[in-house]
């Protein structure tokens, strides 16, 4: 009787080092999508003091595919501050992910912890 008891709670804290580590991978995930809107937001930034120095007679080019297309200087500078409103409204949303993921793996870890405090007696009923 006691072993199984024992198999279960083996069972159960095996099942929940599992869920533990699918958090820890989406949370590596959830990472790697901030650094690459950091990246994503640093070159737009450049890009738009770029656009401080021009002068009026200056030509802008778009890469579109494999070829450049002359663009309007005012376009161009109004799609690059729209993009980066877009970058900062998805870091916002990451950083919310990232928060979560760290509330729901904190509380799984809580959780662990908890039930092996309890001990196999408790923890089994």
């Amino acid at each position: 009787m006691a072993a199984a008891k024992i198999g279960a709670i083996q069972a159960k804290l095996q099942d929940e080092s599992r869920e533990f580590q699918k958090l820890e991978a989406e949370m590596a995930g959830v990472i790697e999508a901030r650094q690459r809107l950091d990246a994503q937001q640093a070159e737009n930034e450049s890009v738009l003091k770029e656009f401080s120095t021009l002068k009026a007679d200056n030509t802008i080019f778009k890469l579109v595919g494999p070829a450049l297309v002359q663009q309007d200087p005012t376009e161009a500078k109004a799609n690059v501050e729209k993009r980066l409103e877009y970058i900062k409204s998805e870091i916002k949303r990451v950083e919310n992910q990232i928060k979560e993921h760290q509330e729901k793996a904190n509380k799984k870890k809580d959780e662990r912890e908890f039930q092996q405090l309890q001990g196999p007696s408790k923890a089994a009923a």
